[in-house]
């Protein structure tokens, strides 16, 4: 499960994020901050994998409070020197302030990244240039610009979650795992709009296999949805083409190996 902060001065606009994120599978809420400084408290107790950050916020700026979990002179825990030490001072005694070691762990082992770091996903109004280049620079995994759709926030969720998943299997990563997982975190203006996904009939195939939480054949795809086999097999292929599914092949004892597929973003 994927641990979520929202950090939004704006109870209204954090209570749409609330609650589009636990509508969202695999996704859960560990709390809402409205301020700088409330967030840091909950990074600390909480360790979330990833905050849904608001640059407009009363105490201080997202960007900057982006900066302190992100940027050169963080602690590894995610946390700042808000106990009113420095990161070196806390480091002495082998403890953040917050009780953790200073490689980002807990005492127990456990925690959210191994390198304790926290992703963020930057939800603003300001349109400037310089700001999105600053987030990007302090390790934004992307930069929402309001006013948007809650379905363009689902789908950075969906694409954050795939990345993240590809990100955790072992093993040596090829240049195409690469690009896809760039492509899912920052994907090109026309991948937005999934070809796939402009017919009804190909968002009742797509809605079938995203909430299969397995891989799906054609014919298993078209039982679901009503539509005929080569029907769902068609739209099955462009959302892999879209980079929202992927295809393996299930090999048998005889015959043709079966094409199954499986919602990634």
């Amino acid at each position: 499960m994927i641990k979520v902060l929202i950090v939004e001065d704006d109870a209204r606009v954090a209570h749409n994020h609330r609650c589009l994120v636990e509508e969202t599978p695999g996704f859960t809420v560990t709390g809402v901050a409205h301020t700088a400084g409330a967030a840091m408290g909950s990074i600390a107790r909480e360790r979330p994998h990833l905050i849904l950050l608001d640059l407009f916020l009363p105490d201080r700026s997202g960007m900057e409070l982006l900066r302190t979990l992100r940027g050169p002179g963080r602690s590894k825990g995610g946390g700042g020197p808000e106990d009113g030490r420095s990161v070196d001072d806390r480091s002495r005694d082998g403890r953040s302030g917050d009780g953790r070691s200073v490689d980002g762990r807990s005492k127990d082992g456990g925690g959210a990244h191994e390198d304790g770091l926290v992703d963020a996903l930057v939800i603003t109004a300001l349109r400037d240039v310089g700001h999105v280049r600053e987030a990007l620079h302090n390790g934004a995994v992307h930069y929402l610009i309001k006013p948007f759709s809650l379905a363009s926030l689902r789908d950075q969720l969906e694409r954050y979650a795939a990345a993240r998943s590809r990100l955790e299997q072992s093993g040596e990563a090829t240049q195409n795992d690469v690009d896809r997982v760039v492509g899912l975190l920052r994907p090109a203006s026309n991948r937005s709009h999934s070809k796939a996904l402009t017919s009804p009939t190909g968002r009742m195939v797509a809605e079938a296999l995203r909430q299969a939480g397995t891989d799906l054949s054609a014919t298993e795809a078209a039982e679901v949805t009503g539509v005929a086999r080569v029907t769902a097999r068609r739209y099955l292929e462009q959302l892999c083409t879209d980079g929202r599914a992927v295809l393996t092949m299930r090999h048998g004892s005889t015959g043709r190996p079966e094409h199954r597929y499986r919602w990634v973003a």
